[in-house]
């Protein structure tokens, strides 16, 4: 994905047809063919209804002999049963093809998406600015796109018969045609580029106004609105932002109004004259009364149908032109470099070892991580503090792969975890991370996410929920570990059951029990696994950790060095580098970083005479 800003555009709209047209041939053979087998027959049956019909006014007006006309009048009622009847099949194929597409371009979509192996494409504001116009547009784009083409097909087939018709009466009488039409292609297509142009302006807006409108919304933020009375305050920003935004599609539509006015007047004027003349030269006898009703037809027809043309090229062309984004972000390299082949890590043996490791986010950052070595020996525990900032939740990050490292290496059992296949890395790792997710889920489901396998097993479920500490409360829900967590989504009983809400401590145990359901992991991640409890809480959650723990390899994240004074080593962060590292009792006697802050921390639970 690149780094330019989401709204530019590189001009070449046309490289995203052929994967439009791989998403249709994928996803809807069956429904593609049909459509365009429909469009082909439906394009041809105004032309045969004209030319029968001009057959059958000749005939009339020669004749009268009603035997030369069965013929002509069958095909006409033929084909007027045809146009009353492929419109309705059609639009069956039309939304099973546009349903298929829209499906498979999903699906295409977040396959790419979970092939981001690392957060650098989530954490970039540019990057995940084209992933929202991609999600947007990968939805309602190819369909449009597809049935789009197949109506300027379709228009194509009716435009080439009436010429051809049109060719019958008078030759100048088709270029004088066409060429009326040239300015209303090209103001369609100016039209096209004008609407992309609008949408790409408008987008961060309708971005911020969505924002505006989910806070408005949010129960999380409900309390704060009526406290401080916010809600006015936001009210006119969404609504400031709507009126921009309709100011744009105003000025855009009167734009195209304008424009549309000369070719509009010169189509209009172009068919009044040949009508004009079809009659001059009926009335002098030479043409027919079907040549005259053949050439009004056709001229009006074929003007109709390069306007439709027009407007169809140009509906294409614009959603091309928006889906330019979806094919870059599938089309996006991998954010890591990914060897092959990838090998698999054995389980750990000797432990994990960060060599002269620094990092920073980008070149214009400062560096997060600096020239940091530690060991975390197979089968201990780390615990890792310091100041917000200091670099700890980079570790994390590195450790799982979510990144590389700007310079060093980190090493698994002596191997670089740059040869590891990412995936088969992180299924030796489970994590409790402090932004953990609260998934409006069942809550099975919410523990099963540590290891989908296991979604069936509801004895692993409630062992995992039992070693957290959440069990008991999970089970005495109104439907045990079926019921559904969060008020998003209704529950077992749709009328009756909107779920049920838990407390943020209940809602971290659930995460704890997440991560403790892997039975494979060789490396337990504890980032801030208690913030938001209570002391009670918090005591309870340590021990239980404390348990976890033993003899097991394990990182521990903390604020709270009570908690990280049971580690076997502690390091302490700073500014991104180790600055003390040992055992508790050691780190207190050496009166340094840590004494500090444990002294600050201890002070908080003492009265001021012990302080």
């Amino acid at each position: 994905m690149s780094g330019r800003r989401a709204g530019r555009r590189d001009g070449r709209p046309a490289g995203a047809v052929p994967t439009v047209l791989g998403l249709a041939w994928h996803a809807a053979r069956g429904p593609l063919a049909g459509v365009l087998a429909t469009a082909l027959v439906v394009g041809q049956l105004p032309v045969l209804a004209a030319w029968a019909t001009a057959a059958v006014l000749d005939t009339v007006a020669a004749s009268g002999d009603p035997s030369r006309i069965v013929a002509p009048a069958t095909l006409i009622a033929v084909a007027g049963v045809a146009t009353a009847l492929l419109p309705h099949l059609d639009e069956l194929l039309r939304g099973d093809l546009a349903r298929a597409v829209a499906l498979h371009a999903q699906d295409r979509l977040y396959t790419a998406v979970d092939a981001f192996a690392g957060l650098s494409r989530f954490e970039d504001p540019a990057q995940l600015d084209r992933l929202r116009l991609a999600q947007s547009c990968g939805q309602e784009a190819p369909p449009q796109i597809v049935t789009g083409a197949i109506g300027l097909l379709r228009a194509g087939v009716t435009v080439a018969g009436f010429l051809v018709s049109l060719a019958v009466v008078s030759w100048w009488l088709v270029a004088v045609v066409v060429l009326s039409a040239v300015p209303a292609l090209l103001v369609e297509l100016r039209m096209a580029r004008v609407w992309a142009d609008t949408v790409l302006r408008v987008t961060p807006l309708e971005r911020r106004e969505l924002f505006y409108a989910q806070l408005l919304g949010s129960v999380q933020a409900a309390k704060e609105i009526r406290l401080f009375g916010t809600g006015r305050h936001l009210r006119s920003r969404m609504r400031a932002d709507r009126a921009a935004i309709n100011a744009a599609h105003r000025r855009s539509e009167r734009r195209n109004a304008v424009l549309q006015a000369l070719p509009a007047s010169v189509s209009a004027a172009v068919a009044a004259a040949g009508l004009l003349w079809a009659v001059r030269e009926a009335a002098h006898g030479r043409m027919t009364v079907g040549d005259v009703t053949l050439a009004v037809a056709a001229t009006a027809a074929v003007q109709g149908g390069l306007g439709t043309a027009a407007a169809q090229l140009a509906l294409v062309r614009r959603n091309l032109m928006v889906f330019e984004h979806f094919t870059q972000v599938i089309a996006t390299p991998p954010d890591l470099p990914l060897p092959a082949p990838q090998d698999r890590p054995a389980p750990l043996a000797l432990g994990i070892e960060l060599r002269d490791v620094s990092f920073r986010y980008s070149e214009g950052h400062d560096w997060a991580l600096r020239h940091v070595s530690l060991t975390l020996p197979a089968g201990s525990s780390l615990a890792v503090v310091g100041d917000n900032g200091a670099g700890k939740s980079t570790l994390v990050k590195l450790l799982c792969r979510f990144y590389d490292p700007t310079e060093g290496t980190v090493l698994w059992d002596g191997r670089d975890i740059r040869t590891f296949d990412p995936a088969e890395l992180r299924a030796r790792i489970s994590a409790v991370f402090q932004d953990f997710m609260r998934y409006d889920l069942t809550a099975a489901e919410n523990i099963a996410l540590g290891d989908p396998a296991a979604a069936d097993d509801r004895a692993r479920l409630r062992d995992a929920a039992a070693r957290a500490g959440v069990d008991d409360l999970l089970g005495s829900l109104p439907h045990g570990y079926d019921t559904m967590l969060g008020r998003s989504f209704p529950g077992a009983d749709p009328d009756t059951d909107e779920g049920v809400e838990l407390s943020g401590g209940q809602w971290q145990r659930v995460a704890l029990a997440r991560s403790l359901l892997s039975t494979d992991a060789d490396l337990l991640i504890l980032d801030e696994p208690t913030s938001g409890l209570d002391p009670e809480a918090e005591d309870e959650v340590n021990a239980l950790l404390a348990r976890q723990r033993r003899g097991r390899t394990s990182l521990l994240i903390s604020h709270r060095l009570a908690a990280a004074r049971t580690a076997d080593r502690i390091v302490v962060l700073r500014d991104g580098r180790v600055v003390e590292q040992g055992h508790h009792d050691t780190l207190v006697a050496a009166e340094g970083r840590y004494a500090d802050l444990f002294a600050r921390q201890a002070a908080g639970y003492t009265t001021g005479a012990e302080a």
